[in-house]
């Protein structure tokens, strides 16, 4: 890396060093430092917020087909350098190239839709008596703060930069203390291509800058992906200090659901891509409940656990990797500790759920995917989020049994079912307390929907129009028209 590739951007310095001790960022496959980062603090976060307050009148002013076409640009300069910030998160996650490659792909194509959606924010006319016009207009919060997760850098930095700028607000974002290492390769090109204080970039701990983001009084709008947990602490802290707009996407124990009339092979292929092993298990939309129907449950689960166990465990950069290195020492031993409580629970370990220490995979963190059966629903493993390549499965005997085990956690983000009766599939569409269902696929993301949870799994949508909408607010105008005056020809 670069010295500017691993320097904070706030306003228009580049800060490259900082009163803290520096992020150590290690390979979690190797054990290797791969660089020393700035370690951001409170008092970062306020020069940074108030950079932004100094740009956000100007940058509001501008035309937004402007705004548009500088995330198009920051767009073509991601695709450009696709191969090396996919790199860099490989080196930074653990996980496989092909999986944060893919990832960049999919940021670029998401900063060109929402730059397409721009002119769509718009106020709307309202029906009142003939002497007055009402009407509402779409305004910027003004100051906005991000947070994100360390599964996926790259994408959730660039995507979720893209709404709060493109309706005229400026950002303070903060990457993972564990991955940050593509976001400040990315604040190169933005430095070169937005006016200065627009989007500022910090790096350090979620308990200090993640934080002072959190209680500043002049950010009124927050975004942050991460654990139930520290959603609920950010909604706390928030509110310390002024009222705030919150989104959130959290986690979820998210249930895959298969009926005996299922397609057994596609429901398999889909259980697989659907708990994402790929990146270990370490996403939130990850379905680690497997409801299968008794009556085809030890089918099923024998077909799925050659595949599991089929799965290659090994080094990120090897291209026959299906599965990396956890992200770090504490959620390896999180995710080794749920592998013990799961048998204790009385859980039967199908296979997996070893450290893998042979060879090269040696200095790494690496794990193989776990796969129980028998889970009982209210057991920790059926009701906790892991973050991890554990998967519960629980038979169910019929849809009033499924429905009520699948909706018996404090989760709600995502659900599956696989069935080829029209009727049970919608009415589980109808039923299953979740955010994004899908109906025999999992875990697609299609653009223009709005992704996000219910319950513990978050607040608000992303992704969509509805995405830019919640950086704005609405203001009501109602303007009492002068009387006509009349012409002295009419009198």
């Amino acid at each position: 890396m670069t010295s500017s590739a691993a320097a904070l951007l706030i306003g228009e310095r580049r800060v490259s060093r900082s009163e803290r001790d520096p992020l150590v960022a290690r390979n979690p496959a190797t054990g290797e430092v791969i660089a020393e980062l700035p370690t951001g603090t409170a008092h970062d976060v306020d020069d940074a917020v108030a950079a932004a307050a100094r740009s956000q009148p100007a940058w509001h002013r501008r035309d937004p087909a402007e705004r548009a076409e500088l995330v198009r640009r920051l767009a073509d300069r991601i695709e450009a350098r696709a191969d090396e910030l996919a790199g860099l998160d490989t080196l930074d996650t653990g996980s496989p190239f092909a999986v944060m490659r893919r990832d960049a792909d999919h940021a670029v194509a998401h900063l060109r839709y929402l730059a397409g959606l721009v002119l769509e924010v718009r106020g709307e006319t309202i029906p009142s008596i003939a002497d007055r016009l009402i009407y509402t207009l779409r305004r910027p919060f003004g100051v906005v703060g991000r947070i994100t997760a360390f599964n996926h850098p790259l994408l959730f930095t660039a995507t979720r930069l893209a709404a709060p700028v493109l309706v005229g607000n400026t950002l303070v974002t903060k990457p993972s203390e564990h991955t940050s290492l593509s976001t400040l390769a990315v604040a190169d090109d933005i430095a070169e291509l937005f006016p200065a204080g627009v989007i500022n970039v910090l790096t350090g701990h979620g308990h200090d800058v993640g934080d002072a983001i959190t209680r500043h009084p002049d950010v009124r709008r927050v975004a942050f992906i991460g654990s139930a947990e520290t959603g609920r602490r950010i909604q706390e802290r928030a509110a310390q200090s002024a009222v705030k707009s919150i989104t959130l996407e959290l986690g979820g124990k998210n249930p895959v659901i298969v009926f005996p009339d299922a397609d057994l092979d596609e429901a398999v292929d889909g259980v697989l891509a659907g708990m994402n092993f790929t990146w270990q298990g370490q996403s939130c939309g990850s379905t680690s409940r497997l409801l299968v129907h008794s009556r085809i449950h030890t089918e099923f689960v024998d077909r799925l656990a050659a595949r599991i166990a089929a799965l290659r465990v090994g080094s990120p950069t090897d291209p026959a990797s299906d599965c990396g290195a956890i992200i770090n020492e504490a959620q390896l031993a999180k995710v080794l500790h749920y592998v013990e409580l799961g048998q204790s629970e009385g859980a039967r370990l199908v296979t997996g759920g070893r450290r893998l220490v042979d060879g090269a995979l040696a200095n790494g963190l690496f794990v193989s995917p776990a796969l129980f059966d028998h889970v009982a629903p209210d057991s920790r493993l059926a009701q906790e989020e892991i973050f991890g390549p554990v998967l519960a499965v629980i038979p169910f005997d019929d849809e009033e049994h499924a429905l009520r085990i699948a909706n018996g956690v404090r989760y709600g983000l995502t659900a599956s079912v696989y069935t080829r009766d029209l009727g049970i599939a919608h009415r589980f569409a109808r039923d299953l307390e979740a955010g994004y269902i899908w109906i025999n696929e999992t875990s697609l993301h299609v653009p223009g929907t709005g992704f996000g949870g219910v319950k513990d799994s978050g607040l608000g949508r992303e992704e969509n129009l509805d995405e830019l909408m919640s950086y704005t607010t609405s203001t009501n105008v109602s303007v009492r028209l002068p009387a006509a005056h009349k012409t002295d020809a009419a009198r």
